[in-house]
């Protein structure tokens, strides 16, 4: 059997991360069997329907790097892949579930059904239709059709009997078919709902195995039976399991920053995110947590997704990216941080900015921490604290940090241009003023670090002259100086 699996969201906004968790897994799924990777658009509902959806989704897999074999922005031979542009289709497929027995018009207004719905609440009854317009006969029903009198189309679901999903995840789950609804098939304006659209699009487009997520889970008995009726083999089901926040409870599009977009935003790569988005309920063999795309098509099996909800850790996340902001090559780096830190350019040259990006890189979470770490850098330094400069107040490092600013003064303006360089001299003029007044170690440097920044940790020094440049090294020196000879002279 040739393997095909789609993705098929509605154009309602932007794509949420369980959405791109289910479209990964379809991809690696058909990618590992050598299949196909569909998307589909399931704009049936038109009330939902978002402007500019529809490209917003084509844009976040194009930065994801995800690629389809067909689709509305590709064709394919199985198209259109856009729902509201198969209409007759479904109409086409109503009929024959009519004529077989195993759909029936409904007349019933929204009033009468919020009623009975009502009622049935207030006796504890699971709200389901009560098939009035099931006893409604044919020739009835096809008169008051003529008639042009409102109405949708319904599934007959069978009185009594057993439906059994088959499913890759969960093994078999059985439904009773007196716990389904009548489900509505054709909506009173032409269109199909979710569940006929989508039976009669999978098998037309000869989808193979239908992974979605485990909140579809209770809709497919009506989907297996909709297959049946129509005489159709239904495709292999998987459902994932759910996604969860911190505290266990279900993620939504309305917990938090759930947009990929946002994550793009933020400054996550790509390739972090999409590891860390399969491993949201599908564990690999081992200890191994990072992957690029082209192992996870290799390790990936739906064998070895869990049951259990998957638990949306944030902090986890920043961890993997990173990882992959250090492992990034210098140059791309630079390229992705560079529009975030443009104002630092202008007034510092690309040459400084870019030593901040790449000696910075370490432990930034994100390409947006790692720009607010370099404009940090660039920030004035801070009022001097007295706690720190207190311990400064000792000649010896009075007379160091003296002698390496004298030193520094000394070097010649091109020569700070070498970042290397000046980076290396400073250190050779810091170590020959500690051996001299016998300062080594923690006690030679971190009153140069407090001396020059005002503060306990930071870049490396070395670094830190060749991103600051001359004028600033010395009037941070210079400012420290002054401060201490008040100190003594108070």
């Amino acid at each position: 059997m040739s393997v095909r699996t789609r993705y098929a969201p509605s154009p309602t906004g932007f794509l949420h991360v369980g959405g791109l968790r289910t479209a990964l897994y379809n991809y690696l799924f058909a990618r590992k069997e050598g299949g196909q990777f569909i998307l589909r658009i399931e704009d049936t509902d038109q009330t939902r329907k978002v402007d500019g959806a529809v490209d917003n989704l084509l844009d976040a897999f194009a930065w994801i790097e995800i690629p389809f074999d067909e689709g509305p922005h590709i064709g394919g031979d199985t198209g259109p892949y856009i729902q509201s542009e198969r209409l007759d289709l479904y109409r086409a497929h109503i009929k024959i579930l009519a004529e077989s027995g195993h759909a029936y018009p409904c007349f019933c207004s929204s009033e009468r059904l919020e009623k009975m719905r009502d009622s049935q609440v207030a006796q504890s009854i699971p709200p389901m239709y009560d098939r009035q317009c099931r006893a409604v006969t044919t020739a009835e029903s096809s008169a008051r059709i003529d008639r042009g009198e409102p109405h949708v189309w319904r599934m007959a679901i069978p009185d009594s009997r057993e439906v059994t999903v088959k499913d890759l995840i969960r093994g078999e789950v059985r439904f009773d078919a007196a716990t389904i609804d009548d489900q509505v098939l054709l909506k009173s304006d032409g269109y199909p709902t979710y569940h006929l659209a989508n039976v009669v699009d999978d098998h037309h487009m000869q989808i193979s195995h239908v992974i979605r997520g485990e909140e579809w889970l209770p809709s497919t008995p009506k989907h297996i039976l909709l297959y049946e009726f129509l005489g159709w083999e239904a495709p292999v089901f998987a459902h994932l399991p759910l996604l969860l926040n911190p505290d266990r409870s279900k993620m939504s599009k309305r917990s938090g920053d759930v947009a990929v977009e946002e994550y793009r935003k933020k400054g996550f790569l790509p390739q972090a995110l999409i590891n860390f988005v399969a491993l949201l309920g599908w564990h690999p063999q081992g200890e191994r947590e990072i992957f690029s795309l082209e192992d996870l098509v290799h390790e990936f099996s739906l064998d070895r997704v869990n049951k259990a909800g998957a638990v949306f850790d944030l902090a986890k996340l920043q961890w993997m990216n990173s990882e992959y902001i250090k492992a990034e090559s210098d140059d791309n780096l630079i390229e992705h941080v560079r529009p975030l830190v443009s104002d630092l350019i202008q007034t510092h040259g690309s040459s400084r900015v870019e030593l901040a990006i790449l000696t910075l890189r370490a432990g930034a979470e994100t390409y947006l921490t790692l720009s607010e770490k370099i404009h940090d850098l660039f920030a004035p330094s801070p009022i001097r604290n007295p706690e720190l400069m207190a311990g400064l107040c000792d000649d010896k490092v009075v007379l160091v940090v003296g002698e390496v600013g004298r030193r520094l003064a000394g070097v010649e303006e091109r020569d700070w241009e070498d970042f290397e360089k000046i980076g290396n001299t400073y250190k050779e003029f810091a170590s020959e003023a500690g051996r001299a007044y016998s300062l080594k170690g923690k006690s030679l440097w971190m009153p140069l670090r407090i001396a020059m920044t005002g503060r306990e940790h930071g870049p490396e020094l070395a670094k830190l002259v060749g991103i600051w440049g001359r004028d600033r090294v010395l009037g941070e020196l210079e400012k420290t100086l002054k401060y201490l000879k008040h100190q003594v002279l108070r």
